[in-house]
């Protein structure tokens, strides 16, 4: 059973969590985005780098002095896109407040990303390591908890 110093510290939680979340004013990338050209260059199984633009992106850069602030993991068509998806290229991501779900690459038109790629991967590596990076649970999983786009 839940105590009042628990609900409390869980309402204290979330209220941080919304905060940290929000964007900063004024956030603009340093490196322009090309959407089409990342949609050519990535391929099942790469890590998207994100430098995101809100208050915990901020933290998380300054504190690992990093450009980049957020990974997610691309998984193509592998997660079926949801009718309102601006696309059909999907990523898995973790949230703070949201975990793990599935979100569409537009989401990050706009922000300074890179590409993270293995070397020496054949295409059944590939499949081989999305199918065992994000069992068929995890993808059902994270089907059912869709980010939408936007960032």
């Amino acid at each position: 059973m839940a105590t009042a110093v628990d609900t409390s510290l869980d309402w204290l939680g979330r209220k941080l969590g919304a905060w940290l979340r929000q964007q900063i004013p004024g956030h603009e990338p340093f490196v322009s985005s090309d959407p089409a050209a990342l949609r050519r260059s990535l391929r099942p199984a790469d890590v998207l780098l994100v430098a995101g633009g809100n208050r915990l992106s901020t933290a998380i850069k300054y504190l690992t002095q990093s450009t980049w602030s957020h990974a997610a993991l691309y998984v193509g068509n592998a997660v079926v896109a949801p009718a309102n998806a601006p696309d059909a290229h999907m990523l898995i991501e973790v949230n703070l407040g949201q975990g793990c779900v599935a979100a569409s690459l537009a989401k990050y038109d706009c922000y300074h990303t890179r590409i993270c790629r293995p070397v020496g991967l054949t295409d059944a590596d590939r499949t081989h390591r999305l199918h065992g990076v994000a069992p068929q649970r995890a993808i059902r999983h994270a089907q059912c908890r869709r980010s939408g786009g936007g960032a």
